[in-house]
């Protein structure tokens, strides 16, 4: 049985036993008892991914930012995909924080609902609606922030980087200092930052292991935190949990066939109907696999043989954008910071909500292409805004369905940008035959 059957049925599992044992009868105590038992499960499987946030951050990012930011090799296709990549990625979130802000999927929970997952979740979350506030009426500069953004002395950041009470900038400031070592690490040269280089890949691929040990425990882990959710708060936020889902598949299907098709048939040049119909193969490969990295290989056949996209686009736009240019990642983490947000009654400021966009832009850089890679990623960005990164256990149970549609918008911007740029090469009278 495959890993996202087995979390789908644990996630079914969960919901149904918690209100089964909550229509029994039972005593408080005996409910509080229960809920002892079963609780370090779900903190165990929380604390494996926490444990892996870090060394992700850190080797993902460096190694994405090193790819894209190496001008010398990427040259003017790399200079032009950058710039697609920022802008699509800009729209992607804004329709994604667009639409919270329209349907408020967060809100719809009881005050007890709410008070309930402040508790469960952690001191940080009491005091969530408090930062932000004193954030808000803070009347620090522009250069304040970004001061305290760049890192003294990273290591502490990474240290107290889940320390509500540390006034450093943390995950965030973790991020500059990943972004600004994969500049400097590209513009050094990959002759004498190839064995750092290698080490990084290396710890990357262990970081993906221990989070596919992690996942392996998912099942579990995640029936017991929604056991313990209904046994406390019964059915409620699962409406909650519903809109949300619809307004995540909502936003991914606006990006898909309208953004893309915009850029299909106004930049590259194609029939937008043509197109997606030719790359049905490389869809049905991202839905079922979940994993851009995956279907990197099958993407790369089909752009070159159906799409007609020259070998040397094809292969240079998907390879770094299966890393570099995750539309549907960044419009993920969009929606569900916002909507997490909601439900802790963390309100962000417009201010706030731009930054979680250029956040949710540099995040999807540094996002794993494997399935549930943004799931950490998300931590950062949730810490960044007064919110508790423990509260991404509350989506668990269904990001595999929305795992399988954003790879899917993924790869398939992927491709959209190997259009957009192999028609801007060949209108500036540059042709690919090799």
């Amino acid at each position: 049985m495959k890993l996202h059957t087995k979390i789908f049925i644990g996630m079914i599992f969960g919901i149904v036993a918690g209100l089964i044992v909550k229509n029994l009868g039972l005593s408080a105590e005996t409910l509080s008892s229960i809920v002892r038992w079963v609780e370090p499960i779900g903190k165990i499987f929380m604390n494996l991914i926490f444990m892996m946030v870090i060394p992700l951050i850190l080797s993902a990012l460096i190694l994405g930012i090193a790819e894209i930011g190496d001008v010398k090799k990427l040259g003017r296709m790399g200079i032009k995909l950058l710039i697609y990549t920022v802008i699509v990625s800009f729209i992607a979130v804004l329709i994604g924080i667009t639409m919270v802000n329209v349907f408020n999927p967060g809100k719809h929970i009881s005050d007890e609902t709410r008070d309930y997952l402040v508790t469960e979740f952690g001191a940080e979350a009491a005091n969530a609606a408090t930062q932000a506030k004193a954030i808000e009426a803070d009347e620090r500069t522009a250069g304040d922030i970004l001061a305290q953004i760049i890192p003294r002395n990273p290591f502490d950041e990474m240290a107290n980087a889940f320390n509500s009470n540390h006034t450093g900038g943390g995950l965030l400031s973790v991020m500059f200092f990943a972004l600004i070592f994969g500049v400097a690490m590209a513009a050094v040269g990959e002759e004498k930052t190839a064995t750092l280089k290698s080490f990084l890949e290396g710890l990357y691929e262990v970081v993906i292991k221990v989070i596919g040990y992690a996942m392996a425990l998912a099942p579990y882990g995640v029936a017991a935190l929604l056991f313990n959710m209904v046994l406390n708060v019964g059915a409620d936020f699962l409406v909650s949990l519903l809109w949300y889902v619809l307004i995540v598949l909502g936003a991914l299907a606006i990006h898909q066939f309208v953004v893309y098709s915009i850029v299909l048939k106004y930049f590259a040049n194609r029939n937008p109907v043509q197109f997606m119909k030719d790359m049905g193969e490389v869809t049905l490969t991202a839905f079922s696999t979940s994993s851009s990295n995956a279907t990197l290989p099958t993407a790369i056949r089909v752009s070159i043989e159906k799409l007609k996209i020259p070998k040397p686009i094809a292969h240079f736009v998907l390879t770094i954008g299966s890393t570099g240019n995750q539309n549907g990642t960044a419009l993920f983490e969009g929606i569900t910071v916002l909507f997490l947000a909601q439900v802790f009654n963390v309100e962000l400021t417009l201010g706030s909500q731009i930054t979680v966009v250029l956040l949710c832009i540099l995040a999807g850089v540094g996002t794993a292409g494997v399935p549930g890679g943004s799931l950490p990623v998300i931590v950062t960005i949730l810490v960044s805004i007064g919110v508790p990164g423990e509260a991404i256990a509350l989506i668990y149970g269904v990001d595999r369905i929305l795992d399988m549609s954003r790879t899917t918008l993924n790869v398939n911007g992927d491709i959209t940008a190997a259009a957009y740029i192999q028609h801007v090469e060949e209108k500036a009278g540059r042709m690919y035959h090799e």
